[in-house]
This record gives structure tokens, C-alpha cells and sequence, in this order.
């Protein structure tokens, strides 16, 4: 792994740091869901996607497979899904096999920027709340056109600010479009936006989510007293990126189709 793809792997995991990278694991290990909703997911798949028993999905930074699993058991189709955090590809199959779709699921330890070159062909690409690791979001769904099929469909899961001023108060540093600026994007590419889904307030318990962080944060320092200043440091991270998804930033889920 070069030290560009460790940055962007643990800038997506809302850290500063490369050096968190190995214990990310062990900070998250109360978590499934990984940043994307699978029901918000599940609901623009089914709304819009035809489907049957050979539709083909490609979930790429898949996290724990959260979706993968939520989509496969419920719509019986097949998905690859691919991350680079080995442990995070173990527990994905680990579930998919607890939830009986291990035959519909086919988890991958891989690089998304080595993936997209090689991956080709799918009714569906999901890439769910995993920031910029392909590049700027230009390159990013630039990159995710070729691994669909003419007519086939774009899942993602990001972010807007109603005003370009806002990306000035947030306290996680990363310059997000407004809403229009997505649309201009999306048709510059050549892709239909057939709905957005704006999160208007988070789903899970940020209060809860927060104590796990803190709590294995805190394990970690007991054993790594010298890292102390990084483990706060993830920990006051993750708090001013649960302050900007709840104050100003407005969460998306949309569904794209290749023209």
C-alpha cells in the first residue's frame, strides 16, 4: 500500500493520520454499517433498478459489507464487494455467511483504484460514504463509469453544502459541492440523476456511536500510552464529523444512470 492510498484510506475513516491505519479495526469494531445507510440503498435499488437472479452489483470500499449483505438477502442478487482492510473483508464474510448469502456474496481484500481498472460489466456500482479515495469527485465517478454496463446505474452516498460559504465552519476539512454543482457534475459525465434521498438528520445514534469510539479509544491508550495523542486526536475527529453531518452538511444517497 504506497503512502497516497494510506492517506486517502484513513482520511475516508475521518483520520489525519496513516499511522491510526492498524488499529482502525480494533476502533471500530462495534460497527457494521460503515457510513452508508443499506436501507436508504435497498430503497433507490428497488425503486429504480430492475432486477433478477443474474443482476450483477459491485460494492467497492465496502466497508464490513453492511449493503452487500442487506441487498444480496434481500433482492437475491450477486454482489462483489471489495475493501482494502483485511479485517473488514473477514467480518463481511463472516456475516454473509450468518445472514445466508454467502453463495450471492463474494467479498474481496483490494485496492478500489486497482479495482475500477479491472472490474467491468456490472448492472450497479455502490460507493457508499468513502470520500475521496479515488480522487476528487470528477475522477471519482470517472473512474466508476467503466465497471458499468450501457444503461447501468450508480449508487452513491456522499454530501452537499447549501451554500459554497458553508464549506468555510466546517471542522473536518474537505470542500464539499452544493447540491447544483453535484447535478452539473453528474451531467457533464453523462449521467441522469433519476433521485436523491437528503439525509436530513442522522439515523443512528451519534451519542452511542460516539461512546463506542471513546471507549475503545481509551482501551488502546491503556495499551499504547505513548499513542495517546493520536487515539483523541481519531476521537475529536469522528465528534467534528458527526458536528458537520448534524449541523451543516446535508447527507445524500443518489441514484445515476449511465445515458
Amino acid at each position: 500500500m504506497n503512502d497516497t492510498v494510506k492517506e486517502k484510506l484513513a482520511e475516508s475513516l475521518t483520520s489525519d493520520t496513516t499511522d491510526i491505519l492498524p488499529y482502525l479495526p480494533y476502533l471500530l469494531q462495534d460497527f457494521w454499517e460503515l457510513g452508508s445507510s443499506p436501507e436508504q440503498m435497498l430503497q433507490l435499488f428497488r425503486k429504480h433498478i430492475p432486477f433478477n437472479e443474474d443482476t450483477k452489483v459491485l460494492d467497492l470500499a465496502c466497508g464490513k459489507g453492511a449493503v452487500s449483505v442487506k441487498l444480496a438477502k434481500e433482492l437475491n442478487i450477486h454482489i462483489k464487494g471489495i475493501d482494502l482492510i483485511p479485517e473488514f473483508i473477514d467480518y463481511a464474510r463472516r456475516k454473509a455467511i450468518e445472514y445466508k448469502v454467502d453463495a450471492l456474496c463474494d467479498f474481496e481484500m483490494n485496492d478500489a483504484n486497482s479495482s475500477v481498472k479491472i472490474e467491468h460489466d456490472y448492472d450497479c456500482v455502490i460507493f457508499g460514504a468513502v470520500g475521496d479515495i479515488l480522487g476528487n469527485y470528477k475522477e471519482t465517478i470517472s473512474k466508476l463509469l467503466p465497471t458499468i454496463k450501457s444503461k447501468g446505474f450508480i449508487l452513491i452516498d456522499d454530501a452537499y453544502v447549501v451554500d459554497k460559504s458553508t464549506n468555510e465552519q466546517l471542522n473536518f476539512e474537505r470542500v464539499y459541492p452544493t447540491y447544483n454543482e453535484w447535478c452539473i457534475l453528474f451531467k457533464e459525465l453523462g449521467l441522469k440523476l433519476i433521485e436523491c434521498i437528503p439525509c436530513l438528520e442522522l439515523e443512528n445514534d451519534v451519542e452511542e456511536e460516539m461512546n463506542w469510539i471513546i471507549t475503545r479509544a481509551n482501551e488502546l491508550i491503556k495499551k499504547y500510552p505513548s499513542q495517546k495523542d493520536m487515539f483523541e486526536q481519531y476521537v475529536i475527529s469522528q465528534k467534528n464529523e458527526y458536528t458537520d453531518l448534524q449541523q451543516d452538511l446535508v447527507g445524500a444517497t443518489w441514484i445515476l444512470q449511465k445515458e
